[in-house]
């Protein structure tokens, strides 16, 4: 470096070192070489990053992306995390096959595992329209409670689950209510008499019609009549309902589609036809069967004879919950709410039903 070259330097009077020439407010910025250890962390992360670009995927390339010469992918990462998952599941998974639902009620690891299974599936299959906690909504029935459509045994919640309700297969559950005002098997007149009975099966009475002139009483005693010869097939002469129809009970306070009058009589006027998929071919047979048994353990699973499970497996939980109380005997200053049919069964009643309720 020539003299001249070192003149034109501009040295920090202060500290002796030179500035790169820049001035902000008269303080100068020195020209300090960078710390020994920061360039060493440099070079380390160029020689890092080649290595990175060698040994994984990285390169952009026709068609995808060069492999690295690990072969790693995040499809491999997943399979291997499924297998782990796959790895933990046949410690139990095994027995679990070749258990029935009585062994596995009696058995605290396979009870276990069933309800582990059947949670996580419910989550994943189920609460989109029966609710994270079952709950249920309109259209969709609470699971948590005891009133059961097509039973509430785990063989018969294992059979709805695999066939579904009106679902494409010959084993599906499959029920059928006329549409009695849209049909014309039924005048508006007489609907809007077994409306009120029916309502006056659950009490709710304040919202019966009775017909403007009619006397109470005898409107009541018309509807009871009309129900007999064209519900009770399917609901039953007491109204409790049938699982063999899906026919729900109407005497409790239980509704899928809304328990007021309007909602009752445009169910009676165009019915209802609500329906579920099956599962089989969806989801594995053990799926299914962790399913029929966390669905029958939320609390209002029907017990079943032949299965008595070990006291401590199950979860205590009432089998009827205080909101779904059943109120068929509930009274009012001393008079039950409720209202026997007063007319006898038509003998002819099961002939004239051209299509079950």
């Amino acid at each position: 470096m020539t003299e001249d070259h070192k003149k034109d330097k501009d040295i920090d009077e202060l500290s002796g070192v030179e500035t790169t020439g820049h001035s902000w407010d008269g303080l100068q910025e020195l020209n300090n070489p960078l710390p020994r250890w920061w360039v060493w962390v440099w070079i380390a992360t160029i020689v890092w990053s080649v290595w990175y670009f060698v040994v994984y995927p990285a390169w952009p390339v026709p068609g995808g992306a060069t492999e690295g010469t690990s072969g790693y992918t995040q499809f491999k990462e997943l399979a291997e995390s499924q297998q782990e998952i796959r790895d933990r599941q046949a410690a139990y998974l095994e027995r679990f096959e070749n258990a029935s639902f009585e062994e596995i009620m009696n058995d605290e690891e396979l009870y276990a595992f069933a309800m582990a299974g059947g949670k996580s599936a419910f989550k994943d299959n189920c609460a989109t329209c029966h609710g994270t906690g079952a709950e249920g909504g309109m259209g969709y029935p609470n699971l948590n409670d005891d009133d059961w459509l097509w039973g509430g045994k785990l063989s018969d919640i294992y059979h709805t689950l695999r066939y579904g309700i009106r679902a494409d297969n010959l084993d599906t559950r499959l029920s059928q209510m006329p549409a009695f005002g849209q049909d014309k098997l039924l005048d508006k007149q007489q609907i809007n008499m077994v409306v009120d009975y029916v309502l006056s099966l659950s009490g709710h009475t304040d919202d019966a019609h009775h017909g403007g002139e009619y006397d109470p009483a005898e409107y009541l005693k018309a509807g009871a009549q009309i129900f007999q010869q064209q519900c009770a097939s399917c609901h039953g002469p007491d109204a409790k309902g049938l699982h063999e129809f899906g026919a729900p009970n109407l005497t409790d306070a239980i509704w899928l589609f809304g328990g007021d009058r309007d909602t009752v009589f445009q169910t009676v006027y165009y019915s209802r036809a609500g329906m579920m998929p099956a599962w089989e071919g969806r989801l594995g047979d053990d799926t299914i069967r962790q399913l029929a048994v966390y669905i029958h353990e939320l609390g209002g699973g029907a017990p079943d004879a032949a299965i008595l499970p070990d006291e401590g497996l199950r979860n205590p939980a009432p089998l009827k919950s205080p909101e779904y109380e059943k109120t068929e005997d509930l009274d009012n200053d001393g008079e039950v709410l409720s209202v026997e049919p007063e007319v006898p069964l038509a003998e002819d009643a099961q002939n004239d039903m051209g299509v079950h309720e």
